[in-house]
């Protein structure tokens, strides 16, 4: 037996250890359960992997993102064994892991029920107890045709070696080298006992798993394509520890109850008609109230910062997005043209900043108008695919806060920074404070322009991002085709993290336009042009907040403000009357005068989430008060009218929660 030098890393420290040839990655964290694999090199080992002289090898801890798809992804071949020992003729889709959790892909002849998913899971628990271990075996591709010739979908995974895509998950079954399949053995016997095309790396053993849940199940298309055959994928998710799982599933349950469409449903504030087509809302006058309010608020804070507003049509000649790109980029973003004025193709709008160039170019411009801020509300349609619409949060058919600004290129950092600034400071007077940024960086495949202006743009983006003191995470190849561009991640209350504003630089579309101004010297110019969405989308924003406020928004959002809770019948007028003048003062004030009994009415106003509750009895009308109800249930008792009316003004003024 020879010596085998390698260096063990675990973050900045590192260990030099002589090790004898053959030795595996297990056997250099003897009694660490938490390390679940290796990398080496870059690339991920099993625990089985025999190191050799001259490797650095670096422990995977469960807890580590890599981890954790390892745990995910072998929980998967666990579910997806049970699947076919109870049920013998299902077919093997894909099982990648996900966000949170894991899916596989199977195809059975009718629908998995909630009863098939308790047996599964059962049998499931059954396997991880056995301990059965997962191990590698290299394949040529022939020898996987035969062993595999009763699984369709995995002998045409074996056909796309080397192309899987990562969208679709195909890309964990086979990747660009050898193919290899993962067999599950007896402890004892070392009897096969399951097998599945994978590239793994994987758990030593089933025992690694220690805590999963089967979650759901839905149909999904074969690799996501409508042309393929339906499939039936059940959800699950796997954690380090049975606290973690807990914590997962305590989370999900919270914000489940926040669910933005459940909630537009019980406080009646939109909804999605079938007679108009998914991703195409409708707000109702409840949901209208509260999105006039976000509206009114940022064109008013617009307005304070220099922008300019201008409208634009909602469909368009096919060639203005042949010159911007779109068409070229963008194409299976966009609803299908519809032919017009003898066969010429008009498109729905997907963007709105091309039309933006044709309101800068219609005339000439100087250098004295720059920066030029054009400002608008503009609905645009994107054709996503009926799998991945979401409610508010995927739509079809939606209104950016769309704003594009115009300068020079030395006034670009200044107005970048100064157009960050804003953004964020307009998110936290929508109460959302916990931000990092993003830095999305040039696609390789998918740009245009050179490297040079954009090598330009991207540190004069970084520079911008660093000067608002804020965490800045790197997205390598995350920027759209024409510049780079800062995104605003934020959390909500419930921890989740969600994209909202964009800033993107872009030298290459003023190009495409031809857009020009007249500089001090006479001389025409490019202008650089900053691409900025605010909220995103209005529909999207909507929701974020719907679901951070768990449909109890601030007073100054709120579609109701106050609602009057008479005693008795006698005092609805006297109430009537309060909503009158707080009314004038343009507050939101209703007066529940139906023939419910008090008790009721102040449960159905708790239902509702309104702020306040203002109730009036024989006491307060002599008086001349009310008493304020909040929404904790407390209460404050006669309060004179005027000072009522103005403590609720105060709360809209201060945009505060109640």
């Amino acid at each position: 037996m020879s010596d085998v030098r390698v260096t063990i890393q675990r973050d900045s420290e590192r260990e030099e250890r002589v090790v004898t040839t053959g030795t595996t990655a297990a056997e250099l964290f003897p009694g660490e359960r938490t390390v679940v694999a290796a990398r080496i090199a870059g690339e991920l080992k099993d625990l089985a992997y025999v190191v050799a002289d001259g490797e650095t090898v670096e422990p995977v801890l469960i807890s580590s993102e890599d981890g954790l798809n390892i745990l995910r992804h072998s929980t998967a071949h666990v579910m997806a064994q049970a699947v076919q020992e109870l049920h013998p003729e299902a077919k093997l889709g894909i099982g990648p892991p996900v966000k949170d959790g894991f899916y596989y892909d199977f195809d059975v002849e009718t629908p998995f029920t909630p009863e098939d998913l308790k047996a599964i899971e059962k049998k499931m628990q059954e396997i991880q107890k056995r301990g059965q271990k997962f191990s590698r075996r290299v394949v040529t591709d022939e020898a996987a045709r035969e062993e595999l010739a009763d699984e369709p979908y995995k002998l045409e995974l074996i056909g796309i070696k080397g192309s899987a895509s990562t969208d679709d998950g195909a890309d964990v079954e086979v990747g660009g080298g050898e193919l290899t399949i993962y067999d599950n053995l007896d402890p004892k016997t070392g009897e096969l006992c399951w097998k599945d095309l994978c590239r793994g790396p994987h758990l030593p053993t089933t025992r690694f798993i220690p805590a999963f849940k089967l979650m759901r199940n839905a149909a999904a298309y074969w690799r996501g394509s409508e042309k393929n055959p339906m499939l039936q994928r059940i959800y699950g998710t796997a954690w380090p520890t049975k606290d973690e799982l807990k914590a997962h599933l305590e989370f999900l349950e919270e914000a489940a109850k926040r669910d933005h469409r459940k909630l537009g449903n019980e406080l009646d504030l939109f909804s999605f008609p079938d007679e108009i087509g998914p991703g195409l809302a409708v707000f109702h006058p409840k949901g209208g109230v509260i999105r006039r309010a976000m509206e009114d608020y940022s064109r008013r804070r617009h307005e304070e910062e220099g922008y300019e507003f201008v409208y634009s049509p909602h469909a368009t000649k096919g060639k203005l997005f042949e010159k911007s790109g779109h068409l070229d980029w963008y194409a299976d973003g966009m609803y299908p043209p519809m032919q017009l004025d003898d066969g010429v193709d008009y498109y729905l709008k997907p963007m709105n900043c091309p039309m933006h160039n044709l309101i800068f170019d219609a005339r000439g411009r100087s250098y004295r108008e720059l920066p030029l801020r054009l400002f608008e509300f503009g609905t645009v349609y994107r054709y996503e695919k009926s799998g991945v619409v979401h409610g508010l949060t995927r739509s079809r058919g939606f209104t950016q806060d769309d704003a594009h600004i115009y300068c020079t290129k030395e006034q670009m950092a200044e107005e970048l920074d100064r157009t960050l600034t804003f953004v964020l400071n307009l998110l936290r007077d929508y109460g959302l404070t916990d931000f990092y940024l993003e830095l999305s960086t040039k696609d390789p495949e998918k740009f245009v322009g050179s490297d040079e202006v954009w090598e330009e743009a991207t540190e004069t983006l970084r520079l911008v991002a660093e000067k608002q003191g804020l965490p800045l995470v790197p997205d390598p190849g995350g920027a759209a085709f024409y510049g780079p561009k800062i995104s605003v991640q934020c959390k909500d209350a419930i921890g989740r993290t969600w994209q909202m504003s964009t800033v993107q630089l872009d030298f290459n579309l003023p190009e495409r336009f031809d857009l020009e101004y007249t500089g001090p010297d006479g001389t025409k110019q490019r202008p650089v042009m900053i691409h900025r969405a605010l909220f995103g989308s209005i529909e999207r924003f909507f929701a974020v907040l719907l679901e951070h406020y768990a449909g109890a928004f601030p007073v100054w959002l709120a579609p109701v403000q106050a609602v009057g809770i008479p005693i008795g019948d006698a005092h609805i007028p006297y109430l009537q009357e309060f909503a009158a003048k707080a009314r004038k003062q343009g507050l939101r004030v209703d007066v529940d005068a139906s023939s419910d009994r008090m008790q009721k009415k102040i449960r159905n106003q708790q239902k509702a989430k309104v702020p306040f509750m203002i109730i009036a009895g024989d006491e307060d009308m002599a008086n001349g008060a009310v008493s304020f109800r909040y929404r904790d249930g407390s209460q404050e008792n006669g309060i004179p009218v005027e000072d009522a009316i103005a403590k609720i003004a105060k709360a809209v003024e201060d945009r505060v929660q109640v």
